[in-house]
């Protein structure tokens, strides 16, 4: 299969290395100093691209992607307001892409075991969900697109949970009911650690997913690649696991 890359930063360099340890060829990589390239034949001969740039780029790449053909898997967060415009792309069949908050094979077993345990939740009120996020010092949004779905499913799950917020930021209300509370973190190089804890006034539940490198997330965004290849529309990374 053939490849491009759009972002060519560590994640980059990764999702290379396994692409190529898995039998594909990578065509095109395309990074800030040559986007002029995403016109170009090399990246127009791509049977799939994968997305990992910056909030401020991501959508404009995804476009580029719709014009040439090439179906898109998009790992790049904080940009999900203009995702309907997108959507609207791909359902008049002008358009293919899969977008994943965490690509992580672990982080989507630990999005399953969060929502079991969000239904769980719904009878026992004396709980308060409450979540932390911590990333390295590079990642530019927040809170992350891992914990921001975390948050969402909680609320899909649990019908006393309306929605989430930071304490100095953004607010997301899907429903009525009390908002839980998402906190972030910069620190080093963290890859990435997602904590929810159900809290109590006599004990606390709490369930951890901790990346240990970037390896699972390139690896579950070229599995996505390989899935999407041939594919129409728009897809989720729970169709690639099925989740």
């Amino acid at each position: 299969m053939k490849i491009a890359l759009i972002g060519y930063g560590k994640m980059g360099h990764i999702i290379e290395r396994i692409a190529l340890e898995r039998g594909h060829e990578v065509v095109a990589k395309i990074d800030k100093d040559n986007r002029g390239d995403l016109c170009g034949e090399a990246f127009r001969s791509a049977d799939v691209a994968i997305e990992f740039s910056t909030p401020a780029t991501a959508v404009e790449n995804i476009r580029a992607c719709f014009a040439a053909g090439v179906p898109v898997v998009v790992g790049t967060t904080g940009w999900l307001a203009q995702l309907p415009e997108l959507k609207a792309v791909c359902d008049k069949g002008e358009g293919t892409m899969l977008y994943a908050s965490n690509f992580s094979v672990g982080v989507n077993i630990f999005m399953a075991v969060n929502r079991y345990l969000s239904r769980l939740m719904a009878g026992f009120p004396q709980y308060t969900p409450h979540e932390v996020e911590t990333h390295h010092i590079h990642k530019l949004d927040h809170p992350s697109g891992t914990a921001i779905t975390l948050a969402e499913e909680i609320a899909q799950e649990n019908p006393r949970i309306g929605g989430w917020r930071e304490e100095e930021g953004r607010t997301e209300r899907l429903h009525d009911g009390e908002l839980m509370t998402i906190d972030h973190i910069r620190s080093g190089e963290v890859p990435g650690i997602h904590t929810i804890d159900w809290d109590s006034a006599v004990d606390s539940i709490t369930i951890t997913h901790s990346a240990k490198s970037r390896e699972g997330f390139a690896l579950g965004a070229v599995i996505s690649a390989e899935w999407l290849k041939d594919r129409k529309g728009l897809h989720t990374i729970g169709e690639v696991f099925n989740f």
